[in-house]
């Protein structure tokens, strides 16, 4: 079974994709009274329809989550018009530690999935709340950074989507790290085929966006939430997917002490593998800013001490 904490639209948007791809189980938890319930009829509804035969309940109760294999974590503050997410640190903390502890007494052996903003300090969080080993407790940020980074490589090149592989890693915010040095199209590498410039504006682009569909819409939740559902397939499937996630630090990268996101190889343990690269120029100096403002940010995290 499949837990969804928070039944917003990232959440419902999450769900729907599951129900979609006749994974597992679902099972929503959300505060609001009737929400959960509702988005479980709607789905099992849809799911009639498309043949699936899945269970898909909602509930405000957190020992729903009782037998939940992977659990995923949206619930918490918005990021609202005009603010970046460590705006959210110290109001989305108390919810993150709340939420975990009710995961650990209900569901002591699951994998934890956290999206919450901001989100990497939220996996450190929800990994000191719960007390899970750090492979079960992990970040969407990178999988939703480098949908964003393809796209404007792949309109900045003229090719396919499906042509390009591209990296995002470091913090999920306004110093993440896209990484041209590990990204190509079909192999060739992106500074055979772009311009400094080029790349510069869709490194630059990719760092922005979020705050533009913020601006526009309101929330961003169809991107976010298919990223979700790649890495929760990659667990249930235990599909040892190469994938950027926020995981605990202990050395890599000269790093510890912090969640941060890396790419890592993603089965049925959680985190498998923490695979290293060697960052050079800026892309070093972009991912090390990122590590210094994660560990002001966890410093400053009061709900722990």
């Amino acid at each position: 079974m499949i837990g969804l904490v928070g039944s917003g639209r990232v959440g419902s948007t999450l769900a729907m994709l599951l129900v979609q791809r006749n994974i597992d189980d679902i099972v929503l938890v959300d505060i609001i009274q009737g929400l959960p319930q509702g988005e479980a009829l709607d789905l099992s509804h849809m799911a009639a329809e498309i043949g699936v035969d899945r269970k898909i309940a909602g509930s405000n109760e957190y020992s729903s989550l009782k037998g939940a294999d992977i659990i995923v974590v949206t619930a918490g503050l918005a990021r609202k018009p005009g603010m970046t997410r460590l705006d959210l640190l110290s109001k989305n903390a108390g919810i993150i530690s709340s939420i975990s502890k009710e995961i650990a007494k209900y569901a002591p052996e699951s994998k934890l999935i956290v999206v919450t903003n901001p989100m990497d300090a939220m996996v450190y969080v929800a990994l000191k709340s719960t007390g899970f080993p750090k492979n079960r407790v992990f970040g969407m940020g990178g999988m939703l950074d480098v949908s964003r980074f393809k796209d404007f490589l792949s309109k900045s090149l003229g090719v396919s989507n499906s042509s390009i592989d591209a990296l995002v890693i470091g913090e999920h915010g306004e110093s993440m790290t896209p990484v041209p040095s590990y990204s190509s199209v079909n192999g060739i590498p992106l500074k055979g085929l772009l311009s400094g410039e080029q790349l510069n504006k869709a490194i630059d682009e990719t760092r922005k966006v979020a705050a533009e569909v913020i601006r526009l819409k309101g929330a961003t939740f169809y991107a976010p939430a298919n990223g979700i559902a790649r890495m929760v397939e990659a667990v249930h499937f235990d599909k040892m997917m190469l994938l950027p996630v926020s995981t605990y630090l202990e050395g890599e990268y000269g790093v510890s002490g912090i969640c941060i996101g890396v790419p890592a190889i993603i089965g049925k343990d959680g985190v498998e593998k923490i695979i290293q690269l060697k960052l050079e120029g800026e892309e070093s100096d972009s991912f090390n800013k990122g590590v210094a403002t994660l560990k002001e940010a966890v410093a400053s995290l009061q709900i722990l001490a």
